[in-house]
């Protein structure tokens, strides 16, 4: 089976090196990195082990790519227009592709541009930053959680595709929960990154200083629960011990620099839409409102209208 990594950085280099390193066959698109990548290889520091892949089949192009059995989208949602040339390229007809990405609702868009795949949506619990061209540096935790896309989200079950890319997964060290729920599971990951993402830019903080400022904390936990009320409103309905959860977690971190926060220190845009807007307008939808998280989303539309990032940073 051939595997292709759509974006090769903190998520798509990390999981796609384990997969490499493991010997399976994989297939790296890359853009600015690939001269460093086909010259110097793909360097993975990790808690767990650094490695180094000398030989990596890379590529400048998905049109010279191979149809792949397996494509993990692991891009910057705010790339996403780029998909529509790049996976009919790669998704092999009858193949599946995974896609790595925050937020939710990037499913159906990717279901669309490639009928007759499965699409299946990855949750990923990583520390992870891309350091330098072709180098990852892996902080903590990894695990990610798969589920099947259907349309509107209905629960798919555990599937024989998500068992087939479990095992796959596990065999490169990579750690794997299956979910019957994808849609639930996403807005899970929402209690997490909504607060996080959105207050290490805001307020320029690491997770650890949020977590351990009372005012910062309060916050977060305000803006948690306001997601988990979003997500029953929605018709998921998860635990409110679930924030409490992720917070202790959190706590648990070693210092980190959330995507959102790196993105806006190098004056990238910021992933508002699939991780903000579209949780909020579903919830509007609902007749219900997120007033906490309309209020961050607004904020970091500003940031990202004046591109404060890099003067900042």
């Amino acid at each position: 089976m051939k595997y292709a990594i759509i974006g090769v950085g903190a998520v798509g280099g990390y999981y796609g090196g384990l997969l490499a390193r493991h010997g399976f066959d994989v297939h790296f698109l890359l853009h600015n990195d690939y001269h460093h990548v086909m010259n110097h290889g793909l360097i993975v520091d990790s808690i767990d082990g650094d490695f180094l892949l000398h030989r990596v089949n890379a590529y400048a192009s998905a049109a010279d790519m191979p149809l792949c059995d397996v494509v993990i989208v692991a891009l910057k949602t705010t790339q996403n227009s780029h998909l529509d040339n790049i996976l009919p390229h790669v998704a092999k007809d009858g193949g599946t592709v995974v896609v790595l990405q925050n937020g939710i609702g990037v499913e159906q868009n990717i279901a669309q541009i490639v009928p007759g795949r499965t699409v299946v949506g990855g949750l990923c619990f990583l520390c992870s930053n891309k350091i330098g061209p072709g180098h990852i540096k892996h902080i903590d935790y990894g695990v990610v959680t798969l589920g099947e896309y259907t349309t509107g989200y209905k629960p798919a079950g555990i599937t024989s595709i998500l068992e087939s890319l479990s095992k796959a997964f596990q065999q490169a060290g990579i750690s794997v929960a299956l979910s019957e729920n994808l849609g639930e599971a996403r807005w899970k990951k929402l209690v997490w990154n909504v607060p996080f993402n959105g207050l290490s830019v805001v307020l320029n903080s690491t997770t650890d200083q949020i977590i351990s400022i009372h005012a910062s904390r309060l916050l977060s936990k305000e803006i948690m629960m306001e997601v988990i009320n979003g997500a029953a409103a929605c018709g998921y309905n998860i635990d409110k011990t679930f924030a409490d959860q992720m917070m202790n977690l959190t706590e648990q971190m070693k210092v980190y620099k959330p995507s959102m926060m790196l993105d806006f220190e190098r004056g990238s845009p910021l992933e508002i839409n699939a991780m903000y807007w579209q949780p909020i307008s579903m919830v509007e939808a609902k007749g219900h409102s997120m007033p906490a998280t309309r209020m961050l989303a607004l904020q970091l539309e500003y940031f990202n209208e004046t591109g404060q990032g890099q003067v900042r940073a």
